[in-house]
């Protein structure tokens, strides 16, 4: 099986409209009804006369698509939809993947897309693809709407086991500096000790790196004459303000730092920083037949995204 993607205009609003109806009927019913139900192809031609859209074809048949709404530096994603018989085949993530390239091309800054909060599949969906939810008065106003940004400055690594997990930790080692954070995330298991023990490895620093949550943080020194290793378990932290009373032995603006689970706290630890997020691939992100992953593996998404004028103009592609 070949899957392909074609942008396409306003001639394909027939094709397009086919899509987005099968998919959201689907769905289960929704109080007030999907927006989408109420397309019709005069509306679909109108939308697709701007910035037009994409169709993902599986040999040739049509099986996904979606719209590209443009606004100031975010493009966003509308009417969404994949074929019910092809979904959980990696249609939705492939998709997903062209059109952020689509969007890095054209000089967009941000994916965003619009999910209903009676869908946790959908918001979850959306989330493993790196999107987050926006949180304002205003948009908690939108309810049952949710919307969720994604930045376009990020780097993806597809970890297929703990091998290829550590030896990019190993090479983020050889980016870092002294006064560094690092922030990862991930559910449990997902990999975030195994990235922070090739990143010692790299920096050449002493002591075995285990999870740190039995203690809070540990400071490992270097071997080699460079910055110490400081590994934070943000867990059961109130604030990263009490990192400041965990008296460590070492000034964090002269070490390296690692932050697990430090999403929504180590921002105030650091306004430049290195945010990975680690993600599990579930069945919607399995590949078609075009690659296969080989026995045992457990394959992970690495989203790094640089943060603040630290990194700015720091080449991250080679990892």
């Amino acid at each position: 099986m070949t899957l392909v993607f074609e942008r396409v205009g306003p001639e394909a609003a027939t094709e397009v409209l086919g899509i987005v109806r099968a998919a959201f009927s689907a769905r289960p019913p929704l109080d007030p009804p999907a927006d989408a139900l109420g397309e019709t192809e005069g509306s679909m031609k109108e939308r697709l006369s701007g910035f037009g859209g994409v169709v993902a074809r599986l040999d040739g048949v049509g099986v996904g698509t979606v719209l590209m709404d443009p606004a100031n530096s975010t493009l966003w994603l509308r009417r969404f939809a994949v074929l019910p018989d092809q979904q959980g085949h990696g249609v939705a993530h492939k998709m997903v993947t062209y059109a952020a390239g689509v969007a890095r091309a054209e000089g967009f800054g941000d994916l965003a897309v619009i999910a209903r909060e009676e869908l946790p599949e959908t918001l979850r969906f959306w989330e493993r693809q790196g999107f987050r939810r926006q949180h304002s008065r205003e948009i908690s106003r939108e309810s049952p709407a949710v919307r969720l940004h994604r930045p376009l400055n990020e780097y993806v690594v597809e970890a297929l086991d703990a091998d290829v997990m550590f030896e990019l930790g190993r090479r983020v080692a050889g980016l870092v500096a002294a006064g560094d954070v690092l922030v990862l995330s991930g559910g449990l298991g997902a990999g975030k000790t195994t990235f922070t023990k090739g990143l010692g490895a790299g920096l050449g620093v002493r002591g075995e790196i285990t999870s740190p949550t039995f203690v809070i943080a540990r400071v490992h020194p270097s071997t080699v004459g460079g910055p110490e290793l400081v590994h934070v378990d943000a867990y059961r932290l109130g604030g990263i303000e009490e990192l400041d009373d965990l008296d460590l032995d070492t000034d964090l603006d002269d070490a390296v730092t690692v932050v697990e689970w430090g999403e929504g706290l180590a921002e105030g630890l650091s306004e430049s920083r290195l945010e990975i997020r680690i993600v599990r691939a579930e069945a919607d992100e399995a590949p078609l037949d075009l690659v296969e992953a080989p026995d045992g593996a457990d394959p992970r998404r690495v989203e790094i995204v640089p943060v603040g004028d630290r990194w700015r103009g720091v080449d991250l592609s080679a990892l």
